[in-house]
């Protein structure tokens, strides 16, 4: 099994996926790796959604597209089957770092699976919209909820193109 910082410095964006669809037990683990991310006080502020139908992840996928203002029919998931949608209450004074690590986490997890993951943004607005709202309802969530970010999730089609870039000289300075 790889070590922990093998994982972590492996890990890269995957913007080109396969269509095929993960099993259910791979994905289920993802998810259960982002359930264990600390979290402020363990208030467990986050809630995962996870998104597996094909409408609904292309519904998103338009969402997110008109948000960033792309061409229509632009896919800003890369044809990822899975996406697990990272929210958190507003309530907790750390929601947005609870919800950054539970997305940490989903992507290490993946990356540990030989899965290839990539962060999406704009969850936040998609989800301050009545269409996101709705969605929210539709599930029965209730609260002040923010969207993190969407971790899309599937099989890498082809090689990351990001290689791994030199680490900068003043990363780290050091108190005596």
């Amino acid at each position: 099994m790889p070590e922990t910082l093998d994982i972590i410095k492996s890990r890269r964006s995957t913007r080109k996926y396969k269509s095929d669809m993960l099993p259910d037990d791979v994905i289920n683990k993802i998810i259960e790796a982002g359930t264990y991310a600390p979290t402020g006080r363990n208030f467990q502020s986050p809630i995962i959604i996870k998104v597996t139908n094909r409408e609904m992840r292309d519904k998103l996928s338009a969402m997110n597209a008109e948000i960033m203002g792309a061409e229509k029919g632009f896919d800003p998931f890369y044809n990822a089957p899975v996406v697990l949608i990272v929210l958190a209450d507003k309530k907790y004074p750390t929601y947005i770092y609870d919800g950054t690590l539970v997305m940490e986490n989903l992507m290490l997890a993946a990356e540990d699976l030989g899965i290839g993951s990539c962060w999406i943004h704009r969850a936040k607005q998609e989800f301050e919209s009545e269409e996101g709202k709705n969605i929210l309802k539709s599930l029965g969530i209730e609260g002040d909820f923010e969207g993190i970010g969407h971790c899309i999730l599937g099989y890498k089609d082809g090689e990351n193109a990001t290689a791994v870039s030199p680490r900068k000289n003043n990363y780290v300075y050091t108190i005596d």
